[in-house]
């Protein structure tokens, strides 16, 4: 995923699937892209230019993929959108290979945000 210098921009597209293998096939047989799994609940995938995740953590929605950007504080990110009025859904946590938190932008479209550090 994303490092220093790529503050406040896209890094990471997350699908909420019912079921990892099902979709890994899917999109290796259609697009070629490649997997690597990190533990039975997420597995990240590289389409050669972008990555992104495959999770089956909570609930699936049908409002499309979850957008991940990439902060270099994430703390520091947290608070101004919550200055700005954003809805955190969910606090910060911790993850293999960093921390994140979601929030609302003022449409209601849920991201999430998240730092290596």
């Amino acid at each position: 995923m994303g490092t220093r210098g790529n503050d406040r921009q896209i890094d990471n597209i997350e699908f909420r699937v019912g079921d990892i293998g099902r979709a890994r096939e899917f999109y290796a047989r259609a697009f070629g892209w490649t997997f690597t799994d990190y533990g039975p609940t997420y597995c990240e995938f590289n389409d050669g230019r972008l990555t992104g995740g495959l999770t089956i953590a909570g609930a699936e929605t049908s409002g499309g993929p979850l957008v991940i950007l990439y902060a270099d504080d994430l703390e520091a990110t947290q608070a101004r959108l919550e200055n700005l009025g954003a809805k955190i859904v969910k606090p910060i946590f911790a993850f293999p290979g960093g921390r994140r938190f979601h929030f609302l932008d003022p449409d209601g479209h849920e991201l999430a945000v998240w730092s290596a550090a």
